[in-house]
Order: C-alpha cells, then structure tokens, then sequence
C-alpha cells in the first residue's frame, strides 16, 4: 500500500480525503494557498506545502508546485477530490511523467469522457441511449438550425468541454440560435479554451438520476444504487437522495447494468459516475460521465456503508475491489443537502466572513457532517461557497426527511449567512414529500413561492 499520499484540494473534500487516509494507515500530505495557510486540511494533515497566492490559478491550479510539492515530500500518489484538477487529463500524464499514481482514472479515460460530444459518440456506438441531439460536433449556425428542426425545439446548447453550467445556452426557436450559438461559444473558449459545440433535444419534466460506478484493473465492475439529483438551482444540484423513491428494483438493475456497459465500454478504472436523465416514462438517456469522486459521494456511502475513497486508494495500488456486486446492499434512504456561505434572501448572493461560532448536531445513527469549518474558520471570496454538507441515512424516506430537518434546525453557523433555514422550506414541500419534483422545479415552484412568503426580507 502506498506510504504517502499528497491531497491536491481543499475544503471538505480535502478533510475527508486526509480522515481516509488515516484510518488506511497512509500519510497525508495537504497542499494550500496562502489564503487557507489556516484551514482545517492543512491541520489535520502529517505535511503541508504552500503551492501560491489565493487566486485558484496560481495554487491549486498551479500543477507545477502541487507536482513539486508531491516529489518533494517523498508522496507516492495524488488524490485530486473534485473540481480543479480532477478531470484534467494532462495532470494526470504529468503525474505518470514525475512517476506518481493518480488516484483515478487514466488520461485518455478523461480526455474522452471530458469532451461531452465525443462522449455522446462513443454511448452510441455500444447503443447506450442518449438525448436525442447532434452526433458530433456542430460545424456552423446553419448545421444547429438543421439538427434542431430535426430533434424539435427547445433545445441545449453545449459546450463539448463543458461543466459549470458555462457554455450552456436554452434556445426555444430558430430565430435565438444563432445569437446563442455564438455567445455560448465565446463563452466555452474563455472558460475552457475550447469553442466547440454540440446540440441536444431538452427534456422537460424529467428528473436527473446518476450511477456510481467502480471497476479495477481486472476488469471488475460494480454499479450502487442511483441517486437522485434532481432538485437544482442555476443547474447545480442542491439536495441529492438515494435510492430514487420513483424507481423500481427491477428499473434500478437496469439501470446499473447499463452503466456497467457504458464502463465496460470505455475501459474505466476506479470510480466514476454515469449521468442520465429519466423522462416520465422511466427511460433512460446518457447525459454525461464524471471521471472524478463527487460531491455527493457521500450519499451512496451512507445508503450502502461502503467508504469509496477508502476503495480508491485500493484499486489506484493495484488491488482488486474490496466488494463484490452481491456486497452492495441498500441500507435504507440516504439524503444530503449541500450547506453554502450564501444569503438566500439576496438572490443567494456569496456570504464572505469568520465563523464565529459553530454547533454540529450530529449524535444519533445515520448522521453525518463534512465539512472544514470550525469556530474561528475564514470563508474566502476566492473559493466554491460549499462548506458543509448534511448527510443522513434513515430506514425509509420519511425518516431520513425527518432527520434531516432535526440537524438543520439545531445547527448553528453564526458570522455568515448561510442558506440552511432555505433547505428546511423544501423540506416541507409537498412536491418534495411526493418525490415527483425534477430538474426545473426549485426555479420555477419552490423559489417563486419562497420569495413570496419572504417578501420583507428580501427588501
């Protein structure tokens, strides 16, 4: 087994990252911009370095000094957490080019899968269903205006090196596409200096359902239960549950089967999550492929008892898997919550500041909290706005609701703004409770309602 293990993040991750490694009986080596010089990362880590300034770009971007960092101090791999480096696929040639292991998947896995329109071509060559779109890349103006009369409008605009919701423009007639083809491309060759663009059908009134994968170098393959990632704001996931509660066991073996195809397919290694979206008849479609761990992990962790950073580490060394498909068990109804330093009451505008005060509820079975924060922590202008994450387990749906509001409603985050008091409205909704809430109904129900019954605040 590796002896160190340098952590190219920060924030939660980072932390739940180093806590693995921990009880792996591996050393852990933190890397930090002078902004988080005092982060709960750096603390709790056997080593740290200062990559750079606070700007991502000259830090944790900056693979020149994270590589530096791990040569120098003598760590054998690098775990890249999620964002920033984690799909890169020339950090990873540069890891194999200092002789480090990076903790996922290859390069050319990467590349591949990082180019949303040559990942949609490669799901439809092992007839993986896909959102009915372009078949490549769009050439012109003129070839979009002919593949969506085809597929109908409205459609998506794409960028190929997408993620972020950058590069993504809605067109509902023919007479805005070439505007917003135009934008969105400027738009994807300033975020990701790719202005390459594909095109697919919008699904309305679906819900956005992923599987999380793993396989080995021997070719072991195992798929856990969906998550439901539906409950979206700006297109970035809010609340994530798992198992779906409006898919069947048999839809559930289905769906797995077909992720283990589409893995199967690329010839992954370690874990990845296949994204796809339902419609209402429960059909599938191929959206996109996340070649990294992701935020919402932590769901599948806590409905099947399975640590997955833990396997990563594994599986990076050369070992099998530690657990067969017959071992992935549902152990109730996970549901997470993503907890930002933003203020809901003025258009969830970043909430920057020092935590003066901070009280985790956690206590009873089924109750989990990552997060770096504690009292006297910096929030920084420069970062995500993620700095916890709720997570419980119950043994139905109604419980985990319940325990959910429980730890919502004790914790305590003074010094900022939070939108924890926002989660627990949605947690009341009936749409919720029902489970027949999908991709648009934050934005177009819950928030229209909220706003309303918080009118005096938000003045």
């Amino acid at each position: 087994m590796f002896s160190k293990v340098l952590v190219a993040n920060r924030g939660e991750i980072a932390v739940r990252i180093i806590r693995s490694l921990k009880e792996l009986g591996i050393k852990s080596v933190a890397i930090y911009s002078t902004e988080d010089r005092e982060s709960l990362h750096v603390q709790l880590a056997d080593q740290a370095v200062c990559v750079g300034s606070a700007k991502p770009k000259d830090s944790y971007l900056n693979m020149k000094n994270i590589l530096a960092a791990a040569v120098l101090t003598g760590a054998e791999a690098i775990h890249p957490g999620f964002g920033f480096l984690s799909e890169n696929s020339r950090f990873v040639e540069l890891c194999e080019a200092c002789g480090l292991v990076f903790i996922g998947p290859r390069s050319e896995t990467i590349e591949l899968m990082g180019n949303k329109a040559n990942a949609r071509i490669q799901m439809q060559k092992h007839d993986i269903p896909v959102i009915p779109g372009s078949t490549g890349f769009l050439e012109d103006v003129a070839e979009a205006k002919q593949v969506a009369k085809e597929v109908g409008y409205p459609v998506l605009l794409k960028a190929a090196a997408g993620g972020g919701g950058k590069g993504i423009r809605r067109v509902d007639t023919e007479k805005e596409l070439a505007n917003s083809f135009n934008e969105a491309k400027r738009e994807a060759q300033m975020a990701f200096g790719d202005a390459r663009m594909y095109l697919e059908k919008i699904m309305e009134n679906v819900k956005h359902i992923e599987v999380q994968i793993f396989r080995d170098d021997a070719g072991n393959t195992v798929y856990f239960p969906e998550r439901d990632c539906s409950l979206q704001r700006n297109k970035q996931k809010m609340i994530e549950e798992s198992p779906c509660a409006l898919i069947t066991d048999a839809q559930r073996k289905y769906l797995g089967e077909l992720a283990i195809k589409a893995a199967e397919a690329i010839d992954y290694r370690n874990t990845g999550t296949i994204e796809f979206l339902m419609d209402q008849e429960h059909k599938f479609y191929f959206m996109e492929m996340n070649t990294r761990i992701q935020v919402e992990h932590t769901v599948t962790e806590m409905v099947t008892g399975v640590d997955l950073v833990k396997a990563q580490v594994k599986v990076a060394f050369g070992q099998d898997l530690p657990f067969e498909q017959a071992d992935i068990k549902l152990l109730g109804t996970a549901i997470e919550c993503r907890i930002n330093a933003e203020d809901p009451a003025k258009n969830f505008t970043p909430s920057v500041g020092k935590v003066d005060y901070l009280y985790f509820p956690v206590g009873n079975l089924g109750m989990r909290i990552d997060s770096d924060l504690y009292a006297g922590a910096k929030i920084s202008p420069y970062y995500d706005s993620m700095i916890a994450k709720v997570i419980v387990l119950g043994e139905n749906r109604h419980e985990a609701i319940e325990k959910l509001k429980r730890l919502l409603s004790e914790m305590v985050i003074s010094g900022i703004k939070t939108n924890q008091n926002f989660y627990l409205t949605i947690l009341e909704d009936q749409g919720f409770l029902d489970a027949t809430f999908n991709t648009d109904y934050l934005e177009r129900v819950l928030l229209p309602e909220w706003k309303r019954g918080n009118a005096d605040e938000t003045v």
